[in-house]
């Protein structure tokens, strides 16, 4: 199996075409030390479509960094064009992307704010991206545990399906800090789905682009008419091939 590795915002990726994986080879491809390592699988198609499963086998319906990824992906097949937009099919319907360079700018969707809910110490407003999310603002999201937080939050009976959890400081209204947990994954340096949930809970849906400081790196996400936009940087790390399937696998 024939691969490319991934990374937008040191939010990484396994990427490799024409495969119907079981949560078993996800996890096996995406363990740190005993296969290629990434944060999920994303399988492409020439249409080009978009699947992915968070590292740990589960199915994902939307992944903001992963869709920049494979729009790269796209146009370095030569299935599109730089600088040009373009369409990728998701589960959750077709997303517009643009590459320009290694700067990647691609439609989320819309965002859907739900209620607020208390959990412990701190209240969380529920926030939709075509996947859940949990968004809480903090101080300062450095002294905050969340390896320990993140887990106890996405198992609370108000989310039977889990949830990303986001933790989120505002600076001013067009710069913002975050870090995730994610589901499926446990904390990343950047979930590309919490940017755009976080910047809608923190500072509303802006038409002007708010700047999103996560571990991995800045990225920014803006509104046109109530779609929301997703725009940083991915890049391919290095190719390989998987020795212990093939591609009909």
């Amino acid at each position: 199996m024939k691969f490319t590795k991934m990374e937008a915002l040191g939010n990484d990726f396994v990427v490799t075409e024409g495969i119907d994986p079981d949560p078993d080879l996800v996890q096996r491809l995406c363990d740190r030390r005993r296969g290629i390592g990434a944060d999920g699988l994303l399988v492409v198609d020439d249409f080009p479509t978009m699947r992915y499963w968070n590292a740990d086998g589960s199915a994902a319906q939307m992944c903001g960094n992963g869709l920049r990824c494979v729009a790269l992906y796209a146009v370095m097949r030569g299935w599109e064009k730089e600088k040009e937009w373009f369409s990728i099919v998701t589960p959750v319907g077709e997303r517009r992307a643009l590459v320009d360079g290694d700067t990647i700018t691609v439609e989320v969707g819309k965002v859907t704010i739900g209620g607020m809910l208390r959990i412990g110490d701190r209240v969380f407003h529920e926030a939709s991206v075509g996947n859940p999310h949990a968004v809480t603002l903090v101080d300062d999201p450095s002294r905050v545990a969340v390896e320990e937080e993140g887990p106890l939050v996405a198992s609370d009976p108000a989310f039977p399906e889990g949830t990303n959890v986001e933790f989120v400081a505002v600076e001013n209204e067009r710069r913002i800090r975050m870090r995730v947990w994610e589901r499926g994954v446990g904390e990343t340096l950047a979930c590309g789905s919490g940017m755009v949930a976080a910047t809608a809970v923190a500072v509303g849906q802006r038409t002007e682009p708010v700047t999103v400081v996560v571990p991995g790196g800045v990225g920014q996400v803006f509104f046109d008419q109530g779609d929301a936009f997703l725009v940083g940087p991915a890049v391919a790390v290095f190719w390989g091939e998987w020795p212990q399937i093939s591609a009909a696998s």
